[in-house]
């Protein structure tokens, strides 16, 4: 098929700028109402539960799920539906397990929950170490796909693609803080949902509007193996390992979990995530068939060659049934989704660096209001420039597969350690240190080992880890470890402190 990607149209052109225009003066406006640092991470608590639901939508369905999704559909069948499965069913648990005691014990951090009637310092030191190594993976997936999305919109080269997506998401941050980033999540949820419904319509149209004979069309040209599983994943316990890690690791993930904290009440906090799992489970119904659209519509071999990890396929579908102006369109929305994702990002690590690190630890909580949202701003200038630098040196990766790595981290370093801490008296401060670092270090030690960056990245023939997730191993270690060392040590004033805790985490008194 003919494609325009890859060559600047008026379209696109339009479209792109309309969206950065619009976000752009959605920061101006959150930038004069940004003066504190409840503001700047939290809102103000003045998020409502449909807000907050829409932009816990918008912070989830990313480039990952739109692009990646549908790539891996189009490229290897069946098993790309497992990410789609895997990533919801992780929200029901999120309400009941964590959404209240969240928003009842904590400020501005998950570590606030984790270190409630743990000793500050060490708690604090090592879930930094664990958020940030979880955004950092989650952020390299979303600076990939943004790279190649610029790149073949506008042909400009990879390197210079992912700088521009990093100095324009600084700007959201630096400036809006949470407001604006939160609106960006809302605006970027309703345009991505309309996006992706409209390109629903314009593939289901094509094939009677019946998914039995879209999925006819793709078993005709590619074969029954297209919608059977082990097209990905041929390793039944690397199976296994991806569903945990999509499964859980939503328990576990930064940016997330800190919307908790931008609404008044816990129960806004659980409407929150009832609104946010209608909107996520809606996407990921429909996401698969655009990416089953794309393979017999536009056929696998032009998809690959466009981009080999396939994230270009929904872009394409898009071009080839709306034209160039819906091209532009769904390109503009799928940039829009990659800048509010790597903008609750960020601002989930810089949190993690300022208000974990320095605030808590350096200054033990004695830092002004003034001095906070500044070294909070710095660490959002360091963590963008980090995310930038790794985008560049991970370029080619499927962003869909990415995400899913930094879902084992999340789900090895910080969800045993939250879950722990909440639900079992005994647990103690050297359980909590030693399970994050031990989840944290083992689970990015064997991606490190695994055949997607041993073999993929450094080019060494065989890998020394063979499954390409290691949730399955790192998780349960960390599960391990925070239950053993528990046992073998004692903190009588924790111990005590839980029925505070839980008295807290029910009826939410004292909670900000």
């Amino acid at each position: 098929m003919e494609t325009t990607l890859g060559t600047p149209t008026a379209s696109a052109i339009t479209f792109f700028f309309l969206i950065v225009a619009l976000t752009l003066a959605v920061t101006y406006w959150a930038a004069r109402r940004t003066r504190s640092t409840r503001e700047f991470y939290a809102a103000g608590r003045s998020v409502s539960a449909l807000q907050n639901g829409f932009a816990l939508a918008g912070d989830y369905m990313s480039a990952a799920s739109f692009l990646g999704i549908a790539g891996l559909v189009a490229l290897r069948g069946y098993d790309g539906m497992i990410y789609a499965t895997g990533w919801l069913v992780g929200w029901p648990a999120l309400m009941f397990l964590v959404a209240e005691p969240l928003r009842n014990l904590g400020k501005y951090t998950f570590a606030d929950v984790v270190a409630y009637r743990l000793r500050q310092t060490p708690v604090r030191i090592a879930s930094a170490i664990g958020g940030i190594l979880t955004v950092l993976f989650y952020t390299i997936a979303q600076m990939v796909g943004s790279g190649n999305l610029i790149m073949l919109m506008f042909g400009l080269s990879y390197e210079i693609s992912v700088v521009l997506v990093g100095a324009t998401m600084l700007a959201y941050v630096l400036f809006g803080g949470m407001i604006a980033t939160t609106w960006v999540q809302i605006i970027k949820a309703v345009l991505l949902l309309a996006g992706v419904s409209l390109l629903t319509g314009l593939v289901l149209a094509e094939f009677q509007f019946s998914p039995g004979a879209l999925y006819a069309a793709v078993v005709e040209q590619y074969g029954q193996a297209a919608l059977e599983p082990g097209g990905l994943v041929t390793n039944p316990l690397d199976a296994v390992s991806l569903g945990l890690a999509l499964m859980l690791g939503v328990l576990g993930l930064p940016h997330i979990l800190m919307r908790f904290y931008t609404v008044p009440d816990a129960r806004a906090a659980r409407l929150s995530v009832l609104y946010a799992t209608g909107l996520i489970g809606y996407f990921y119904i429909i996401i698969p068939l655009v990416g089953f659209g794309a393979a017999a519509l536009v056929g696998r071999d032009v998809i690959a060659g466009i981009d080999a990890g396939g994230n270009m396929a929904a872009p394409l579908v898009a071009e080839q049934l709306g034209g160039t102006p819906f091209l532009g369109f769904i390109a503009a929305v799928a940039f829009a989704t990659i800048l509010a994702v790597v903008a609750g990002l960020t601002l989930a690590g810089a949190s993690a660096l300022s208000h974990d690190i320095y605030v808590s630890v350096v200054k033990k909580g004695q830092a002004t209001e003034r001095e906070q949202v500044r070294v909070a701003r710095w660490a959002t200038v360091v963590f963008g420039a980090l995310a930038v630098l790794l985008g560049v040196v991970f370029k080619g990766q499927n962003v869909a597969f990415m995400v899913g790595l930094a879902f084992a981290i999340a789900c090895s370093a910080n969800f045993p350690a939250l879950l722990l801490s909440i639900v079992w008296r005994r647990f103690t401060t050297a359980a909590a240190v030693a399970s994050i670092l031990s989840g944290a270090t083992l689970a990015v030690g064997l991606i490190v080992l695994s055949p997607t960056v041993w073999v993929d990245v450094l080019g060494y023939p065989s890998a020394l880890f063979g499954l390409r997730n290691p949730a399955i191993v790192s998780m349960t270690v960390a599960f391990l470890v925070g239950i053993g060392v528990s046992l073998a040590t004692r903190e009588p004033r924790a111990a005590t402190m839980f029925d505070e805790e839980k008295l807290r985490t029910y009826l939410g008194v004292g909670a900000e």
